[in-house]
């Protein structure tokens, strides 16, 4: 079993390998000795792991309840959230109780946030089963729901006591859910891996995941150690997402999804910084090989309304009262940030 632990406020461990679900109970024990589980899901993620992971926390002697939701990202909602809290208000979780979030990235951010909010924070497990929430979303704290006016802008920061990264769920996904999380995988190659971004393009993916995961939560808990609050280096973690999330405003949260949202991202912005001289030449080239070998696309009849993606991009959390702050890569494993004023950012875009 790889194990990568992230010292952040609160230390935890990262445990990666195929076949660990079933020891859910038995690696929760390690570091909870009671107190009772609301294992919380979406109704797709259920049918396949949530009674195993209610029957490995009853045999390691804990008192699991599940709450199951409606999967996808509409769920990711106040609506989806206040049924959280009655659930557990009902069921009369205290503090000395705490969440297990068994799902991707929505149920992530939602089951974290209710952690975080519920009698003012209760602890909580990630138990991801997607490829971008084992290597991204379950690691660094950051919970949010959704509102109108734009994605997570309603969050907080809040670390999981464990996270457990089955690498054996990943097989039940679809072929283009699978794609669809290796966008992240390929950011933080892009930000701060070389070596990673070498294994993606020349080896076969799948039969390397476990050594793939543990490069990426490795990358992502090292940022989060150094900046939890995201004031600083921890931007580095939104290469691609400032036109993504613009784009899935765009479409209203349907028919592009986020990971092909922050593929298109990534490629958009660093063909502009490759013109623009702030990128190696032959970056953004390489960059696209590897998205279109996994499964990504790099372009979208969206960017025709790039004036339209950049009125809706600027209600981004990135955007401060002094301008925006956009993530560069000037060669693959470098990044930065680069701070523009709303002024330079429209006239980044029109390149």
């Amino acid at each position: 079993m790889e194990k990568v632990t992230v010292n952040a406020s609160t230390s935890y461990e990262i445990l990666i390998d195929k076949g660990i679900l079933d020891k859910t109970g038995e690696l929760i024990a390690n570091i909870k000795k009671s107190g009772k589980a609301a294992v919380i899901t979406d109704d797709n993620v259920d049918k396949y792991y949530g009674e195993r992971v209610l029957s490995s926390l009853e045999n390691a002697g804990f008192s699991p309840k599940k709450f199951v939701f409606r999967h996808g990202e509409a769920s990711k909602c106040h609506s989806t959230l206040l049924s959280i809290y009655d659930f557990l208000a009902e069921n009369g979780y205290t503090r000395s109780d705490f969440i297990v979030a068994l799902g991707g990235g929505v149920v992530g951010d939602t089951a974290g946030y209710a952690a975080a909010t519920y009698m003012r924070g209760i602890d909580f497990v990630q138990i991801p089963t997607t490829v971008v929430s084992q290597a991204d979303s379950s690691v660094g704290g950051k919970t949010a729901v959704d509102i109108s006016g734009g994605k997570n802008l309603v969050g907080a920061f809040h670390q999981p006591k464990l996270v457990i990264c089955d690498t054996d769920t990943l097989d039940t996904l679809t072929p283009e859910f699978f794609s669809d999380g290796m966008a992240e995988v390929v950011k933080h190659g892009m930000i701060r891996s070389a070596e990673l971004f070498e294994i993606l393009s020349t080896k076969d993916i799948k039969e390397n995941i476990v050594d793939i995961m543990k490069r990426n939560v490795s990358i992502k808990g090292k940022v989060v150690e150094n900046d939890e609050r995201e004031k600083g280096e921890r931007m580095l973690l939104n290469f691609g997402h400032t036109l993504a999330h613009a784009l899935e405003k765009y479409y209203n949260y349907t028919g592009l999804t986020h990971g092909c949202a922050v593929s298109i991202g990534m490629s958009v912005f660093t063909h502009i910084a490759e013109r623009r001289g702030m990128t190696k030449p032959g970056v953004a080239d390489k960059l696209d090989a590897l998205l279109l070998k996994c499964g990504l696309p790099i372009t979208d009849p969206a960017l025709d309304s790039m004036h339209e993606l950049y009125k809706l991009s600027l209600r981004d959390k990135k955007h401060l009262a002094s301008g925006m702050n956009i993530v560069i890569c000037s060669d693959i494993g470098k990044s930065e940030v680069v701070k523009m004023s709303v002024e330079e950012y429209a006239e980044f875009l029109k390149s």
